[in-house]
C-alpha cells in the first residue's frame, strides 16, 4: 500500500518543515510542500494528493483565495482542504466551514498531536461521504 499524500502550503519555511516531519514521522505521510497558494495549485493539480493542509494567512495569494480556487477547479475541488490558522476565534470557523473546508487546525498546534488532529479532521470527512 502506498502513503497516503498530503500538501502542504505554507509560506513561513519552519513552519512547513515542522509539519512535514511531524505527518511524517508520526502520521506515515508522503509529504510535499509549496511555499504559495499559486505553487500549491499547481501542486494540487498535477499530483492529486489526498489531502492538503493550507495556511491562512499568506502573502500573495492567501488561503481562503487559494480553497476558493482549488474548489473551482474540477480537478482538485475533491480533495479534502484542513485550513491553519493563527485566527482562531469561533466566528472564523463558522465562516470556513461555511466555504466548505474540511476543518480547521489552530496555529500555535501542538507538534506531537498534529497528525492525530489531520487523521481525525479526515476520518470525520470519509464518514460523512458514506
Amino acid at each position: 500500500m502506498t502513503a497516503k499524500q498530503i500538501l502542504v502550503i505554507d509560506d513561513e519555511d519552519d513552519i512547513r518543515k515542522l509539519i512535514q516531519t511531524c505527518l511524517e514521522i508520526m502520521g506515515g505521510w508522503q509529504v510535499l510542500t509549496a511555499t504559495s497558494g499559486s505553487e500549491g495549485l499547481l501542486l494540487a493539480q498535477a499530483t492529486q494528493p489526498d489531502a492538503i493542509l493550507l495556511d491562512v494567512m499568506m502573502p500573495d495569494m492567501d488561503g481562503l483565495t487559494t480553497f476558493q480556487q482549488l474548489q473551482a477547479n474540477p480537478a482538485t475541488q475533491h480533495i479534502p482542504v484542513i485550513l491553519l490558522t493563527a485566527r482562531g476565534r469561533t466566528a472564523d470557523h463558522h465562516l470556513f466551514a461555511g466555504l466548505g473546508v474540511t476543518g480547521v487546525i489552530n496555529k500555535p498546534f501542538n507538534p506531537h498531536k498534529l497528525a492525530d488532529q489531520v487523521a481525525a479532521t479526515l476520518k470525520n470527512v470519509r464518514l460523512k461521504l458514506k
